[in-house]
């Protein structure tokens, strides 16, 4: 993910930040259906999916403490 990527996190909100996370979650839930039923999906793309999420729930910790 790109520094600018995070800076944008950064000035959200907390439920928005919620928001993006839950639909990330979706995507990664859906991603690995499709692995484990033999469809084409990108190992690629669950992994940039997960650090996405890692990323999401970081910045959300970070406006907790602060």
């Amino acid at each position: 993910m790109k520094r600018d990527k995070v800076k944008e996190l950064r000035s959200k909100s907390a439920e928005e930040l919620e928001v993006i996370t839950a639909d990330l979650k979706e995507k990664l839930e859906k991603l690995n259906f499709d692995l484990k039923s033999g469809k084409t999906a990108s190992i690629k793309d669950i992994r940039r999916i997960r650090k996405e999420i890692a990323v999401t729930l970081t910045v959300i910790n970070e406006k907790k403490h602060d």
